[in-house]
């Protein structure tokens, strides 16, 4: 049965799946990432991950995988297949890639950054399907974004397309890692209403989730901490619907499992705020935390077809 291999990188642990040709996900696993060991052992663990999937295909499935994605966090050259910078896991200008083909026998690989990657599944067969376009807002520890066009994720001239979480949201406000003033991440981020929310509640172990029981329980404090983000959140949003014009906006992440708790009051905090704008869809993300290897297996089925047409033209 002809496969591919996906894998989906974080900071802490990597998810894998060997994903059919309908998308089906035809073995899935999970391994630690291991950064405590430094960035030299987590390139090594990522190839011996995917020799070991490979190896598992082989013997599941009669062949090996023919192509292989993987989604990395930090920043990426998608085109060069180069793992620029991750904080997170500490490396610079690994050729992944390349690593990967090598490792792998030699079969096309793709590479690209998680949250895009994640975005791309969403769109094409998650939250967003049937959408021309659409922007991907996972709200987690930061906020990042995906835009979504005609079934594929625009990555910009750089690789920075879709930073929302960097939109100034309040100018002056809350000093960012990033050197700017007043992020939205700061303000709208899972991580930002657990500060929050722990510092108004007294509690120090307090988190966004408790702030989002604490608003449907009707507690005047959380609704102030969760309004304050919804505001922020919207307003963000409207900068990005006014820019890119999105027939949908996903958001998914942490503070989305709050369900209407969030969506009620910032649907209407972005519908009280346009104008002129059209106003999106605006909907919870669908496949959780599949979506990095989802989006992983398509980056790398497109690119075995892509190879399959130039061959057949050839």
């Amino acid at each position: 049965m002809r496969h591919v291999i996906a894998l989906d990188v974080g900071g802490t642990g990597m998810k894998a799946a060997l994903v059919g040709a309908d998308g089906e996900l035809l073995h899935r696993t999970r391994r630690a990432t291991g950064r405590e060991r430094g960035p030299d052992a987590v390139v090594e663990h990522i190839l011996g991950f995917a020799a070991e999937l490979r190896a598992y295909g082989e013997e599941h499935y009669g062949e090996p995988a023919s192509a292989a994605g993987v989604a990395v966090p930090g920043i990426v050259d998608a085109e060069q297949g180069i793992a620029a910078y991750s904080a997170n896991l500490g490396w610079r200008d690994v050729p992944l890639r390349d690593l990967l083909a090598a490792r792998l026998g030699g079969v096309p690989v793709a590479l690209g950054h998680d949250v895009r990657t994640g975005g791309l599944a969403e769109g094409r067969i998650g939250a967003g399907k049937g959408a021309d376009r659409f922007l991907f807002v996972p709200l987690g520890t930061g906020i990042a974004g995906a835009i979504g066009i005609d079934g594929r994720v625009e990555a910009g001239a750089h690789g920075f397309a879709g930073e929302i979480g960097h939109i100034v949201v309040r100018p002056g406000g809350t000093p960012c890692p990033c050197g700017q003033a007043g992020c939205l991440e700061r303000y709208a981020s899972a991580a930002a209403v657990t500060e929050a929310w722990a510092a108004v509640s007294g509690t120090p172990t307090a988190d966004a989730a408790d702030c989002a029981k604490a608003v449907a329980s009707g507690d005047p404090r959380a609704e102030k901490v969760w309004q304050e983000a919804v505001d922020a959140l919207a307003d963000g949003l409207v900068t990005a619907l006014t820019l890119l014009d999105p027939r949908t906006i996903i958001i998914g992440g942490g503070l989305a499992e709050a369900g209407e708790t969030l969506f009620t009051p910032l649907r209407e905090a972005v519908r009280d705020r346009i104008t002129f704008q059209k106003l999106p869809s605006i909907v919870p993300a669908a496949l959780g935390d599949t979506a990095g290897c989802l989006g992983a297996g398509l980056l790398a089925w497109d690119l075995l077809n892509s190879t399959d047409r130039t061959e057949v033209a050839r």
